[in-house]
């Protein structure tokens, strides 16, 4: 997969000014310790087979840890991931088209994402705010507290939602600066 031609020329933490400079030391604070948790889920998840096999223990905290662990990590990285235009993209056209053209297009996708992960965003805020006033709880005989997950869902996609904002603000605002310049 080439990201070349369908990134965006400038970076938006260096076009973004300090708000996307922030947003980026943010990302990297959050895609470290996202990575210990993932190594911490996957220590989880071998000691639970080791001792649901070996020692024919019961393992129920130990595969929702891990599932929080891994959802925590996935949607807490999310936004650093935008932030390189990592995300899946179909290319198909991407090498067809203008330059022109594929800035509108990106335009227009990263519109549509930012949407989609706002809407997302605020519905998770409201299923989080559900969680906290009235105490919901796993079902599991571990039963944590469901605030825990929903918290990193609600946090990761409006880090996503944000930096979506930004790469929009900062594709606008060059390509108007490049118009001027043609002007």
């Amino acid at each position: 997969m080439v990201h070349t031609l369908d990134a965006i020329e400038t970076s938006p933490a260096m076009a973004g000014g300090p708000a996307a400079r922030v947003l980026a030391l943010v990302n990297r604070a959050i895609v470290l310790v996202s990575s210990i948790a993932l190594v911490i889920a996957s220590f989880v998840l071998t000691y639970s087979v080791v001792s649901r096999y070996f020692l024919h223990l019961s393992t129920d905290w130990q595969d929702e840890l891990s599932v929080f662990l891994i959802v925590g990590a996935v949607f807490m990285s999310s936004a650093s991931i935008q932030e390189r235009r990592g995300h899946v993209a179909i290319e198909a056209i991407v090498g067809l088209l203008p330059a022109r053209v594929n800035r509108v297009r990106q335009i227009i996708v990263d519109a549509t994402s930012f949407v989609f992960c706002a809407f997302f965003a605020w519905k998770s805020w409201l299923l989080l705010a559900e969680a906290w006033t009235e105490n919901y709880h796993s079902e599991s005989t571990w039963g944590p507290p469901l605030w825990i997950p929903y918290s990193l869902m609600t946090v990761g996609m409006t880090l996503l939602a944000v930096e979506l904002a930004m790469q929009i603000f900062v594709a606008l605002t060059s390509s108007r600066a490049d118009a001027a310049k043609a002007a």
